[in-house]
């Protein structure tokens, strides 16, 4: 469950914590929202190949504190943060 200021945005995910889950992430996937975790900060750098649909990204701190927000992170782009973070939320469904 992903809860921002005790609004619940969405109630399921996919948790990718092996490199092999990441490198897939949302690629070829309906709709879903998925949390990455990395065995330290780093800076993340992401594509949004074969993802058909727009997503919004958080990069989280150890702290799970949100440090930067990619909005509508469009398909086959790139991207990179400019902060470092732990987790990584891609969220391409919201739950209203």
């Amino acid at each position: 469950m992903i809860k921002i200021d005790d609004v619940i945005i969405s109630e399921q995910e996919i948790y990718c914590k092996s490199l092999w889950l990441q490198a897939r992430g949302l690629m070829f996937r309906t709709k879903k929202n998925l949390i990455m975790e990395f065995p330290s900060e780093r800076k993340v750098s992401l594509h949004n190949f074969f993802v058909f649909y727009p997503i919004h990204v958080l990069v989280l701190d150890e702290n799970k504190k949100i440090v930067e927000i990619k909005k509508n992170f469009k398909p086959f782009t790139f991207w990179g943060s400019s902060v470092k973070g732990k987790y990584v939320v891609e969220i391409g469904r919201i739950k209203l």
